[in-house]
């Protein structure tokens, strides 16, 4: 059983949180702050019930040494603004000057540590490392989904140093909407899948082949799919090792009466970056020198139907090259439609990642049920896996 954050008596305890502050930044500025954001509910329920609180995460990857361009000092300065209080900043995560500060912390105070990955051990789940992370508090929450899928020190390690250790508040709304959502959807439930791989959805897929009514496949993985049936797909991109597995999902989802939907047209170009051709296509008249690299108006409005008619949607992964101007239109106008659904009553989830850039890129966070913080932990979680950070958390 894992315990809450609101299970814990927190007045006058140091709490140390691992949130996801693996945030875009350039020019040591924050680009997209919405990590950030979902993080501030749980740091101000510790320090509204008298804790002080210190905080700790990683930032892209900086193979185990400083690096200015990985400093969370910009994360910093965003976080002491949604806070609306002063923050201490420590430049080492295990230094004695950084575990002195904390121990000096009073309730309402918070302590940002740096940069977990400036020390290889953090990726290595270094005991002794775990250990020196566990000085900084008397318990311990886990408030980092989007990194649960990963066996690193600061979010597995480091629980077997507490006895007091538990979930945060977006930590179990994750939970509650990737996992214990689908054990009792609101029906119909359609999926609907894109992005370029296969390979990482395929679990995902085989997961969810007994509650679901209808999976939508768009996205680059979907002409892998169409080469399974024998057909031609150009320069499109596909995955040949992959091919077989296809062919078994097709045949799983027929004796299932699950119905796989596949797009019937495409946006089609002789190159990505700068096409001299674009062409809307019929699936089946893919020309050898033309790659598909968004789903085309008349699959829009097929997707858009069965989505209309549906009870709760999972989406993960973009109808096309979304970031090109060119091969956008998919991905936006589906994200509008998904967008204007809540409003009808649709439970709508996305699994983080691509989609959820897509989103920001496109409409709102807000308009969706819930959007998740993680990429691959929330295919992880959606695929039926055990992440390691969660069941650390359940280990006495």
């Amino acid at each position: 059983m894992i315990r809450s954050l609101n299970s814990f008596d927190l007045k006058d305890k140091r709490v140390l949180i691992r949130v996801d502050y693996n945030v875009p930044i350039e020019d040591g500025v924050v680009k997209d702050a919405y990590r950030i954001q979902c993080s501030i509910p749980t740091i101000k329920e510790c320090l509204e019930s008298g804790a002080s609180v210190v905080l700790m995460s990683h930032l892209g990857r900086p193979e185990g040494k400083f690096n200015e361009d990985y400093s969370l000092i910009s994360v910093g300065e965003v976080l002491s603004d949604f806070l609306e209080i002063p923050i201490k900043f420590s430049h080492d995560c295990i230094s004695e000057d950084a575990i002195n500060v904390t121990i000096g912390l009073h309730p309402g105070e918070v302590h940002l540590l740096e940069n977990l990955r400036f020390h290889n051990a953090e990726e290595e789940n270094d005991i002794e490392f775990s250990r020196l992370l566990s000085k900084h508090g008397q318990i311990y929450i886990n408030d980092a989904f989007g990194t649960s899928h990963r066996s690193h020190a600061s979010n597995v390690g480091v629980a077997d140093n507490f006895t007091h250790k538990g979930m945060g508040l977006l930590m179990k709304k994750e939970i509650q909407y990737l996992q214990n959502k689908f054990k009792n959807p609101k029906e119909p439930l359609v999926l609907l899948l894109g992005g370029a791989k296969i390979s990482g959805k395929i679990d995902l897929i085989e997961n969810f082949l007994i509650d679901a009514k209808t999976i939508l496949i768009g996205g680059g993985m979907t002409f892998t799919f169409l080469k399974a049936m024998g057909l031609d797909v150009g320069k499109s991109i596909i995955d040949e090792q992959m091919i077989s597995v296809a062919n078994k999902v097709i045949k799983k989802a027929r004796q299932n009466r699950v119905k796989i939907v596949f797009p019937i047209d495409f946006i089609a170009a002789d190159s990505i970056d700068k096409p001299s051709k674009i062409e809307t296509i019929s699936f089946d008249s893919i020309p050898t020198n033309m790659m598909g690299l968004d789903i085309g108006p008349e699959t829009i409005k097929l997707f858009s139907k069965i989505l209309q008619k549906s009870g709760t949607i999972l989406w993960n992964g973009p109808m096309g090259v979304f970031e090109k101007k060119n091969f956008e239109n998919g991905t936006k106008e589906i994200t509008n439609l998904l967008s204007e659904l809540k409003d009808e009553n649709i439970i709508t989830i996305v699994g983080g990642g691509d989609s959820a850039s897509a989103i920001r890129k496109f409409s709102n966070i807000e308009n969706f049920t819930h959007v998740s913080t993680g990429g691959g932990a929330s295919l992880e979680l959606l695929s039926g896996k055990n992440l390691p950070a969660i069941e650390a958390l359940g280990k006495l």
